[in-house]
C-alpha cells in the first residue's frame, strides 16, 4: 500500500508544469514548490508532467532539475521521476558502474525484486544502457556472490499454491549437510536452493528447518556464510518471509549508528513509496518502537528531509 499523500484538489500536468517553470525562474530555485507538487504526484502523473513540460519549453525537466536542485535533494527527486523498472535499472547502471560500485546495493535490489519485475528489468536494462545486467554483474563481481546474482535473476520460481513438503524437507536437509553439519560450508547448495525456489516454499523450508534442527535458517546463513553472499541470501529469505519488515530493517540500519547512509535511505524510500511503504511505517513501528517518519526527521535536514516526509505520507501512530 502506498504513502504517497496525492493532492486532493484535481490538477493537470500542464499547470503542474506552469508551477515548476516559475519555481525555477529568478535567482535559485523555488525547492518548496517542486517539492509541493513533485512529492504529491502519482508515477503516472509524473510522466505526464515531463511530457507537458517538454512540449511548452522545449527542454527536458530532469534535466532542468539536475541543473536547479542541489546534493540529497537532487539525487531523491531525480530518481523519484522514474517509473520503477526504468528507476530499478537506473541504480542497479550506476551500483555496477566501475566509478560508483556499489555491490551492496546492486545485491539488494536484485535479491528483493519477483520475477515478472525481474524480467522487465532484464529489458529496461538493455534498452538503456546496451548491455546486458548479466554481463555487468560478471565484470564487477566473483564467486558465489556472482553465482547467486546471476541465478537469482535468471532461475523461473514458479509460484504454486501447493507445497512439495517432500521436497521441503529434502531441502531442509540439504542445507543442514551443506552447512550446520559440515566442516566448511557447500556454497553451491545454499545458491541452488534460495535461486530455484518460490517465496512460499522458502517460507516452508525455514519452518521445516527450525523443526527438524531447533535453529533458524537465517542463523544457518549467518553462520555459514559472510559478505556479499550472506546479504544476497538473507536478503531473499528476509523478503519471502515479510518484506515489509525486511525494508524496515534496511531503513533502521541505514540511519542507525554514526552517520546516516542516504544512498540507501533514498533508495528503500523512493523505490518503495508506491509500492508497500504503509506496510513498511506499519512494521517499522512495530519493530522499534518508533515511526519511522521520526527517525527520517532527526536524521535529515533542510529540503532534503521535507521531500522524504512527504513521499512517506502522515505519521502512523
Amino acid at each position: 500500500m502506498s504513502s504517497l499523500s496525492l493532492s486532493l484538489i484535481p490538477t493537470s500536468p500542464r499547470d503542474d508544469a506552469i508551477q515548476l517553470y516559475r519555481a525555477f525562474k529568478g535567482f535559485g530555485c523555488d525547492n518548496e514548490a517542486v517539492i509541493k507538487i513533485l512529492a504529491h504526484r502519482d508515477a503516472m502523473q509524473r510522466a505526464l508532467i515531463q511530457q507537458e513540460y517538454s512540449t511548452m519549453y522545449s527542454t527536458d525537466l530532469l534535466t532542468k532539475l539536475a541543473s536547479e536542485l542541489r546534493g540529497k535533494l537532487e539525487t531523491a527527486v531525480l530518481l523519484w521521476m522514474h517509473e520503477p523498472a526504468s528507476r530499478d535499472a537506473i541504480i542497479l547502471n550506476e551500483a555496477l558502474s566501475p566509478d560508483f560500485l556499489n555491490l551492496e546495493a546492486a545485491t539488494e535490489l536484485i535479491c528483493t525484486r519477483t520475477v515478472p519485475q525481474l524480467q522487465t528489468l532484464k529489458q529496461i536494462y538493455y534498452s538503456k544502457f546496451g548491455t546486458h545486467i548479466e554481463r555487468d554483474i560478471e565484470l564487477q563481481t566473483t564467486g558465489d556472490h556472482q553465482k547467486i546474482l546471476l541465478a537469482y535473476l535468471t532461475a523461473p520460481r514458479y509460484h504454486v499454491m501447493e507445497i512439495d513438503r517432500g521436497l521441503v524437507a529434502e531441502d531442509a536437509k540439504a542445507l543442514f549437510k551443506a552447512g550446520e553439519k559440515k566442516l566448511g560450508t557447500n556454497e553451491k547448495i545454499f545458491v541452488g536452493i534460495f535461486s530455484e525456489r518460490s517465496p512460499a516454499h522458502l517460507i516452508a523450508v525455514n519452518s521445516a528447518y527450525h523443526d527438524m534442527y531447533g535453529n533458524s535458517l537465517n542463523k544457518a546463513v549467518k553462520n555459514e556464510t559472510s559478505g556479499k553472499l550472506e546479504l544476497a541470501l538473507l536478503s531473499i529469505l528476509g523478503c519471502a518471509k515479510n518484506p515489509y519488515k525486511h525494508f524496515a530493517k534496511a531503513l533502521n540500519k541505514a540511519m542507525k549508528g554514526l552517520g546516516t547512509d542516504d544512498t540507501k535511505l533514498i533508495r528503500v524510500i523512493v523505490t518503495r513509496t508506491e509500492i508497500d511503504m504503509q506496510y513498511i511505517k506499519a512494521e517499522y513501528h512495530k519493530k522499534y518502537g518508533k515511526t519511522l517518519n521520526d527517525l527520517v526527521q532527526s536524521e535529515t535536514s533542510g529540503h532534503y528531509r521535507t521531500f522524504l516526509l512527504a513521499l512517506l505520507g502522515p505519521k502512523n501512530h
